[in-house]
């Protein structure tokens, strides 16, 4: 049995590394796969990729009338900064609309409420920065909270949700045997500074059309003010992100 599946947000990994890696794992598990990959732009979809892989630009508050009730599975993550409660509403409905009955959701996303990342002069103007951002968006805050309550109003049951602490810093060097998340001493999953930076550096457009926000001019201000982040980070132990991890079932 083939399942149908579907990923969205493919710009927020390099070169949709998570569908590649996802459809790689579950194909050494031995199941079939028909992946769907969506985003709002091309930049990030890969090349090549494996046939069972299609990528497509869309947008995850209007999927295609065809998809109703089509998928097993669908994939959304770190959609907060483009998301406000109307456009979550959208989504979740869309979610509902194409999964099968029995299907499945997930929503990974991070605290918007309580940034832990400001470590040292720099970061805390970004933290400042992302702030502000957050605010003149309308972004939704504590998505622990939110995205529960969102998907079991548009109906869907079996709704939990899972907290996971990253630490944002050094990577650390594993054995190419060890398929475990990276793990700090704390425990914590380790972000690495230069993937956390390079995810605020896909915000560079948005700030700058903001102004600023107080905080930076220019660009190149803000790839400086990013690079110092780095080194905070690196030098740190105490910058931390949270994640959530928010899965939901459509009916049977």
């Amino acid at each position: 049995m083939t399942h149908n599946l579907l990923d969205t947000n493919v710009d927020s990994d390099h070169q949709g590394i998570w569908a590649l890696d996802f459809a790689s794992h579950v194909a050494s598990k031995g199941a079939l796969i028909q992946l769907k990959c969506i985003d709002i732009s091309n930049k990030q979809f890969p090349p090549n990729h494996p046939p069972n892989i299609e990528f497509s630009v869309r947008s995850v508050t209007n999927l295609p009338v065809e998809w109703t009730n089509t998928f097993s599975y669908a994939h959304q993550r770190l959609l907060i900064v483009a998301m406000n409660d109307s456009r979550w509403k959208e989504m979740a409905a869309e979610f509902f609309r194409v999964l099968i009955p029995g299907g499945w959701a997930e929503l990974v996303e991070v605290e918007a409420q309580q940034l832990r990342f400001g470590v040292g002069p720099q970061s805390t103007k970004l933290v400042s920065l992302i702030n502000k951002l957050y605010d003149a968006k309308g972004v939704i805050g504590n998505l622990g909270v939110y995205l529960p309550s969102l998907l079991a109003q548009a109906g869907f049951v079996n709704v939990r949700c899972e907290t996971r602490y990253g630490r944002v810093g050094r990577e650390i060097p594993r054995d190419a045997d060890d398929e475990g998340d990276e793990k700090s001493e704390d425990q914590h999953v380790v972000v690495s500074s230069q993937y956390w930076a390079s995810l605020w550096g896909g915000m560079k457009v948005p700030v700058i059309n903001g102004g600023g926000y107080g905080v930076v001019q220019t660009p190149e201000e803000y790839d400086r003010l990013l690079q110092d982040c780095r080194r905070e980070w690196d030098d740190s132990s105490e910058a931390l992100v949270t994640y959530y991890a928010v899965c939901a079932q459509k009916p049977m």
